[in-house]
């Protein structure tokens, strides 16, 4: 049991040293992505992004903007962003970045560590839970063995070299 506490000690260190990383991470990660991205459904990279973009309403890395210094802007020559950066409000919006009161003006960075940051700490307080549940047993355990060789009834299983 102790040996699992200490697991567990281990395991939320390495959680919160995750929650600094990660940023950093995702910021190399994410730059490698929207550089890949060519608008097309089967590519993963882009559906990947179209997916964030849409389900986090956010529009590039940091701003809307980020699209301009991507190849796949330049190869288009519409200036425009995907249609994944457009509101929902938005019923005409194709993209333009003539109408950026169209687009989702946050930058999905942030928005992802956010998101990441969060279930990491669910993990972290799922694995605190678990670390004081084993705590808790092993102090149950160290009440019983104490009261135990207190007790006038208590009874040796083990006489004389033979098992009873």
């Amino acid at each position: 049991m102790g040996q699992c506490g200490i697991t567990s000690s281990k395991t939320v260190l390495v959680f919160l040293n995750l929650i600094f990383w990660v940023e950093n991470e995702v910021d190399r990660s994410i730059q490698k992505v929207y550089k890949t991205y060519n608008g097309t459904n089967p590519d993963a990279a882009s559906r990947a992004i179209d997916y964030v973009q849409r389900q986090l309403h956010c529009c590039g890395i940091h701003n809307y903007s980020d699209w301009e210094n991507t190849d796949w802007f330049k190869e288009t020559k519409n200036q425009s962003v995907p249609l994944s950066c457009c509101r929902e409000t938005a019923r005409s919006c194709n993209g333009s970045l003539a109408q950026p009161a169209d687009l989702y003006a946050e930058g999905c960075e942030a928005l992802v560590v956010k998101k990441l940051q969060e279930i990491m700490m669910h993990v972290i307080w799922a694995a605190l839970a678990f670390a004081a549940i084993q705590l808790l047993g092993m102090l149950c355990a160290c009440i019983v063995l104490c009261r135990r060789s207190r007790d006038p009834a208590y009874e040796l299983l083990i006489t004389g070299g033979t098992y009873a």
